[in-house]
């Protein structure tokens, strides 16, 4: 039986979305062969309240020097991290002398740049070798590593202890998170601060937001487990906040225990999950049979579409997709293509059901009946972008919350 990766206790599946390939391992057609595949399954922990993945490929078949996926690519996430920056600078670094501020999984340097552009002393930490090579290009201090227990001692040893530590959807990527929260323990300073966010448990839970599970998010945490998780290393959850991006995301504020006070958002939290049910197998039952449901009604929608010679593309060649695709058996006969505007998918396969992804300029110079919208967290800036096909009679296909036509 699989073990908790947080607490070590003994966890049972309660679903599982079957064999899954790596979420961007966006292929050319030689490689389709001897694609990878894992069993995608997913657990909840009754002891600590972790959901999570049993098993997880190996991280060097996730991150490496083809990593498809470059943050800096969205004007909105832009802004969102340079607002995130401008609040815990003025909350937390503002006031201090000479600050040093580290981010895991810095990518293209989307977040962190914000500090560099305000003189501060900062490094950003990447296992993917290209995306570093971009946050470089602006001038980033950056290093290719996978962040743990032994590169925080090299870091404290080279550049010494830090004043605020923060990662954006990283946290829910390792599996080895003990070993990391270790590091930062270590790493920060008596009164340093981590803050982090992610995708957030409850609002999957709400709105049936299935395809966030896919190799690289390991974890889905709320406030009960994030709380549970740094508990063990003499840490405390000391605010939490919730966030618009990735469809429902949630901040938290960590610190070593007793040298910040704990905000009164904590324990309302704590409260809201307790009622919503995210402690309770029974909540991953509900949730399991909810995955079913959506899942036969985008398959249906799409048949109908197509008995009716009408034709759909894919809106967007997400990492989300491969488990939407993968799980509703969805191939090129009912999504003919994907569009997208990173180069360095173009010509290459979808994981696993092998769906052609193309430029998007081939989106605009012959638009389809339908389009089927991967980046619906991102939904806004993309109709605002996309009207002329809305316009001229296109119509989006969205399955968050719920399988809908617009």
């Amino acid at each position: 039986m699989p073990q908790c990766h947080i607490c070590s206790n003994t966890i049972t599946p309660f679903m599982t979305f079957g064999q899954m390939p790596i979420a961007n391992g966006f292929l050319s057609e030689k490689n389709t062969a001897t694609e990878y595949f894992f069993e995608l399954e997913v657990a909840h922990c009754p002891k600590c309240n972790a959901v999570q993945l049993p098993h997880q490929p190996e991280k060097e078949k996730m991150f490496h020097t083809e990593y498809p996926f470059f943050s800096g690519t969205s004007k909105s996430m832009q802004t969102h991290f340079a607002d995130f920056a401008d609040s815990v600078n003025t909350e937390y670094l503002a006031k201090l002398h000479d600050p040093f501020v580290i981010e895991i999984g810095c990518n293209d340097g989307i977040l962190i740049k914000n500090f560099l552009n305000l003189g501060y002393r900062h490094l950003g930490i990447d296992p993917s070798a290209n995306v570093a090579d971009v946050a470089r290009s602006k001038g980033v201090d950056v290093i290719t590593s996978f962040f743990d227990i032994t590169e925080a001692a090299r870091i404290i040893k080279s550049h010494g202890q830090a004043d605020l530590f923060l990662a954006a959807n990283v946290m829910c990527h390792l599996s080895n998170i003990n070993s990391v929260v270790e590091g930062i323990q270590r790493l920060l300073k008596p009164t340093g601060i981590l803050v982090f966010e992610e995708p957030y448990l409850g609002e999957v839970i709400e709105t049936t937001a299935y395809d966030q599970l896919y190799d690289e998010h390991v974890f889905l945490f709320s406030a009960h487990s994030v709380k549970f998780l740094f508990e063990q290393f003499e840490m405390e959850l000391i605010d939490i906040a919730p966030q618009p991006t990735h469809g429902g995301s949630m901040r938290y504020t960590v610190a070593h225990k007793g040298q910040h006070s704990v905000t009164q958002t904590v324990t309302q939290q704590l409260q809201k999950e307790t009622l919503l049910g995210l402690c309770e197998p029974s909540t991953y039952k509900k949730f399991k049979e909810s995955c079913e449901k959506s899942r036969d009604q985008l398959v249906s929608l799409l048949e109908s579409i197509a008995k009716r010679g009408e034709t759909v593309a894919g809106y967007a060649a997400t990492s989300k997709s491969t488990t939407v695709l993968n799980y509703c058996g969805i191939g090129s006969s009912l999504v003919s293509y994907i569009c997208d505007t990173t180069p360095i998918k173009h010509s290459r396969l979808s994981p696993g059901m092998h769906i052609p992804v193309r430029p998007d300029h081939e989106f605009h110079d012959d638009y389809p009946d339908y389009a089927l919208l991967f980046a619906y967290n991102h939904k806004n800036e993309i109709f605002q972008k996309e009207k002329a096909f809305s316009k001229q009679g296109g119509r989006w296909i969205l399955y968050v919350p719920e399988v809908i036509t617009l």
